[in-house]
């Protein structure tokens, strides 16, 4: 099985340094705090925001659409978005 990307992180720390700074600037970017904003404001309305449900909203092809937090997080194929940033599965 496949190390973990925490341990590999946790190994490496100037790749770290590296993808945080990536990250940072990637989630300033205006249309990924709209997206963030329209998430946060549908769970909100909702009622799932902040209660320790374990759900998630999730923008999906089939629009937004409620999931275990876990499962969200780990998406690869709902979005073309997902797929294009996570890559694809190696076999």
């Amino acid at each position: 099985m496949a190390a973990s990307s925490k341990e590999y992180y946790d190994k490496n720390p100037a790749s770290k340094a590296k993808k945080d700074a990536y990250n940072k600037e990637f989630n300033k970017k205006p249309e990924q705090r709209a997206k963030r904003s329209e998430l946060v404001q549908a769970n909100r309305d909702k009622g799932t925001y902040g209660n320790g449900d374990g759900k998630d909203l999730s923008h999906t092809s089939k629009g937004l659409v409620s999931k275990k937090q876990s499962f969200n997080r780990g998406s690869k194929s709902d979005a073309p978005g997902d797929v294009r940033a996570r890559g694809t599965k190696k076999k």
